[in-house]
């Protein structure tokens, strides 16, 4: 696990170099030498399944994984990531909603009720999350995630039973079309009996160059959509489309509220706004991502909310894996709206750098784990920069407490009135076993961890 610094650089880190070149033309061009051989595709042949009006999570029987993908990736050079891409609607909107918010009653429909009741009835909410998780080789290090996942799904004590997955970004690669959504995300969570919703990441807002497609386009369909409906990009599959008000939301949650904000398309740093008055400003983003986080955290404290706060952001604001850096402009954004509405989270979430990492920081007195889970089955993984022995301080503000660069795997997250426990599960401990690789709990009055 070679491993450097871990100061987030604000440089960017481009990844390495692809084995196949971007063709010339066309949305799905044909296979280049180099790239995976088109086996006998794995899409369905029954007729899509007829809409009820309600969301479908899970396929009623499980089936056998793939072994190769019906659209092989192939487009594979990433000129595209270079420059930042717009928001959905771009421009000030007056009639948009500051802080877009999504309830785990709306997403589960009719059944939304009774499911909020038994998870507090029950005194906590499991929950797992992980992302990088669209692979460009094949579906096999993403199904090996995913099925270690459902694994969580067979428990002795139903208080213990994932109710959703939040993903942190980069469903898809290299490019956000919808060609990608089958083999990528609708297949791998086949089998996965509850709602995926999250935010998207750099590769998700990319969209090739000749293509027609606006950025975010598929991301928007699959899930962003007004109603649970069944997405011809699932193909025959039975997963219904998620109905997220935005790609930035609140998500509210019996015992916990996850603040998602999109950090858009550049490998390196990530963004959230025009970053006004600093030397990387610039004139396609504004401050309504800012706003938003800000009036989210302003309504926690007038609320007097006293479950459990993350933060959730594709782009890691610190990592010492060796593709990426950090982002410290991002982080000053995150920041000024924490310190503005006077609350600060208990977590934050984030991927795209490919391998597991937990930090420490300390701000104000408060104790806050900055997680980078990455390995949701992105092939390959990212090496660290240099090999620390852990707890490693940074200084004196922040702690590299443990990594993981070897291992693909996700995140199982334990909320109750009192605490947050995040649980690092990597896939190759096998279905059987459930003890944690690593694990942090934060005293949520207290804001320490343990």
């Amino acid at each position: 696990m070679p491993k450097k610094t871990v100061t987030p650089p604000s440089k960017k880190h481009p990844e390495p170099a692809k084995p196949a070149p971007k063709p010339t033309s066309g949305k799905h061009p044909a296979p280049t030498k180099g790239a995976p051989p088109t086996q006998t595709p794995t899409v369905p042949t029954q007729p899509p399944p007829v809409s009820t009006g309600q969301p479908v999570f899970g396929q009623p029987q499980p089936s056998p994984d793939p072994t190769s993908f019906s659209q092989p990736v192939t487009d594979q050079n990433e000129a595209e990531v270079n420059l930042l891409e717009p928001l959905p609607g771009s421009g000030p909107d007056p009639t948009a909603l500051v802080e877009p918010v999504l309830t785990l009653a709306q997403v589960y429909g009719a059944a939304g009720p009774a499911k909020e009741s038994s998870i507090t009835a029950a005194g906590q909410i499991v929950f797992h999350s992980a992302g990088d998780t669209g692979s460009v080789t094949g579906p096999q290090t993403q199904s090996l995630v995913a099925d270690k996942m459902v694994t969580d799904f067979d428990e002795a004590d139903p208080a213990n039973v994932p109710s959703f997955f939040y993903h942190l970004g980069d469903v898809v690669y290299y490019f956000g079309e919808a060609t990608y959504y089958y083999d990528q995300f609708y297949e791998p969570y086949r089998d996965y009996p509850a709602p995926i919703l999250g935010i998207p990441g750099n590769h998700d807002g990319v969209v090739y160059a000749s293509d027609a497609a606006q950025t975010l386009d598929a991301f928007l369909a699959n899930f962003c959509a007004s109603a649970p409906v069944h997405s011809t990009d699932a193909a025959g599959l039975g997963r219904t489309t998620m109905i997220q008000p935005a790609v930035y939301f609140t998500f509210e949650a019996p015992f916990v509220r996850i603040l998602g904000l999109y950090s858009n398309v550049l490998e390196d740093p990530g963004v959230i706004s025009a970053q006004t008055g600093t030397a990387n400003s610039n004139t396609i983003l504004d401050s309504r991502q800012v706003d938003f986080l800000t009036a989210a955290l302003t309504r926690i404290k007038a609320e007097n909310f006293t479950g459990a706060v993350i933060i959730a952001v594709h782009h890691p604001p610190f990592t010492g894996g060796t593709d990426h850096g950090g982002s410290p402009l991002m982080l000053a954004d995150i920041d000024s709206a924490c310190t503005a509405a006077g609350v600060w989270p208990h977590a934050v979430f984030s991927g795209h750098a490919h391998n597991y990492q937990r930090y420490t920081r300390t701000v104000n007195g408060k104790q806050i784990p900055f997680i980078v889970a990455g390995c949701g089955g992105h092939n390959p993984l990212s090496a660290m920069r240099t090999t620390l022995r852990t707890p490693f301080p940074i200084d004196s503000t922040l702690t590299l407490n443990s990594y993981d660069a070897t291992d693909y795997g996700y995140l199982r997250v334990v909320v109750n009135a009192t605490t947050l426990t995040i649980e690092y599960h990597p896939q190759s401990d096998g279905g059987t076993t459930k003890t944690p690789d690593d694990v942090v709990t934060v005293n949520l009055a207290a804001h320490t961890v343990s």
